[in-house]
């Protein structure tokens, strides 16, 4: 049997044992190079239809994914609980693997989110590509800026809120000499900006809001559904229609992800230049710095341990520099170790003055993840100097501990604690973020592929 037949006489055998849910597959060369990225219902279904008759392949794919798949060598598989969890997260391995047969999602096109301006004495609601960078509340993002612009049309009808760009303050005695805009005259907006509501009543309005955005929202559809059922039987077909809009704004508030699992790192900005200039000043930088790579580690319970390394370049994500490490060395929790081995592996070059180190090195976590990155700079320093060679050492290694946000840097003794808008720390967070959402997007992976390794072997 020639090679190509037996190894689509592997893959199809593999594919067999796929599971029949929904999620995202990566197809893989002899290398291990992600050559597409694709989402899938069902993913066993999905993944055989790659495999049929090379001529059928072609009258319904195409030359350019025969030609893919000619080169597959390996499949990995990301289950996910929704389609639209397997839509969000296609798009983003798209975005940060940049597969040579994918061909949408590589632009910089975001999904929109729906922010609650809760800064604001009279909170605001939009639907936006460019969240603010604080004093607000996401939820998204969501698949279709249509849907979620008609969601937040009909919900207005509900709640009354706000959707103008005014800054209204509450303390502002001129807001009585206001004219109000016409959605205060057809009802949609309680009209805050003309002194028509109180602060209190308007606050219940929009704690009304956040609590129907932030629940699973089964009962209030069953309700509404119930009540247009009951207006249709009395023919009152207009006060049906409006329940029906109800119920179609609400049900597309599923079509969303959530914004701390589904992160759009490109969305939240940062300035570049003000962030890197306060760093600068906070870690006493000779110049200004330009290269940072984040460093993190995504484990459970000692299995499938990856660490990941992103770099930025002149504050902004440089992804041909990504790279994930899957932990060799290291058997069972130990973080520090983990650290140790990454460390050791990304920066053996650099010690020895072939290869460039970064301005800043920057460890997710705290003291002790700080002293396990300079061990093990040490060590490489120890064993360099011991072969009769000079070692290097890197400018600058700090790390960021999660909920407190403090920094650590190397040779302080106490961290440092900034405010939320300093730009260092939002330009820190950035890349520490990026760096944690990196990591575990291999870390679900190698998971999965070991389960089926697993199913297959039994």
């Amino acid at each position: 049997m020639p090679e190509s037949d037996d190894r689509i006489a592997r893959l199809r055998e593999e594919i067999a044992h796929f599971p029949k849910t929904s999620g995202v597959y990566l197809m893989k060369d002899r290398e291990g190079v992600v050559l597409y990225v694709g989402k899938a219902r069902e993913l066993r279904s999905r993944v055989a239809s790659y495999f049929q008759n090379s001529a059928d392949l072609l009258s319904t794919r195409g030359p350019r994914i025969v030609h893919m798949v000619a080169r597959v060598e390996d499949i990995d598989l990301l289950e996910c609980e929704t389609e639209v969890d397997a839509l969000l997260k296609e798009s983003r391995l798209i975005k940060d693997i940049q597969p040579p047969y994918n061909e949408q999602f590589k632009d910089d096109k975001t999904f929109p989110y729906l922010e609650i301006t809760t800064s604001d004495d009279y909170p605001g609601v939009y639907v936006t590509r460019q969240p603010r960078p604080r004093g607000s509340k996401l939820y998204g993002p969501f698949l279709s800026a249509t849907s979620i612009r008609e969601a937040v049309n009909a919900l207005q009808k509900i709640f009354k809120y706000r959707t103008c760009e005014l800054d209204i303050r509450a303390n502002d005695e001129k807001r009585r000499f206001f004219r109000p805009c016409l959605l205060h005259a057809i009802d949609r907006c309680t009209a805050p900006c003309a002194n028509r509501i109180s602060q209190e009543a308007y606050a219940a309005d929009i704690k009304r809001l956040r609590k129907l955005l932030g629940s699973k929202r089964s009962v209030l559809l069953r309700q509404l559904r119930a009540e247009m059922e009951q207006a249709a039987t009395e023919k009152r077909y207009e006060d049906a229609a409006v329940v029906r809009d109800r119920i179609k704004a609400i049900e597309s508030l599923s079509l969303g992800g959530d914004v701390d699992e589904h992160v759009q790192p490109e969305v939240f900005f940062v300035d570049p230049a003000a962030g890197l200039e306060k760093l600068q000043q906070l870690l006493d930088l000779p110049e200004r710095p330009r290269i940072i790579e984040g460093i993190d580690i995504a484990t459970l319970q000692g299995e499938d341990s990856v660490g990941s390394l992103v770099c930025y370049i002149d504050g902004k994500p440089f992804k041909n520099s990504y790279r994930r490490y899957k932990i060799k060395t290291v058997a069972g929790v130990d973080d520090y170790a983990m650290i140790r081995e990454v460390i050791a592996r990304r920066y053996k070059y650099a010690a020895i003055a072939e290869e460039l180190y970064p301005d800043v090195i920057l460890i997710d976590g705290g003291l002790g993840q700080l002293h396990a990155a300079l061990e093990a700079f040490e060590r490489m320093r120890q064993a360099i100097e011991a072969e009769g060679g000079e070692a290097v050492k890197p400018a600058m290694v700090v790390s960021l501990a999660k909920r407190e946000e403090l920094v650590y840097v190397q040779a302080r003794s106490k961290p440092l604690k900034l405010s939320r808008n300093n730009e260092a720390l939002q330009l820190l967070q950035q890349v520490r973020d990026e760096a944690h959402r990196f990591s575990q997007h291999y870390h679900h992976i190698l998971r999965r592929k070991r389960t089926f390794d697993e199913d297959v072997a039994t």
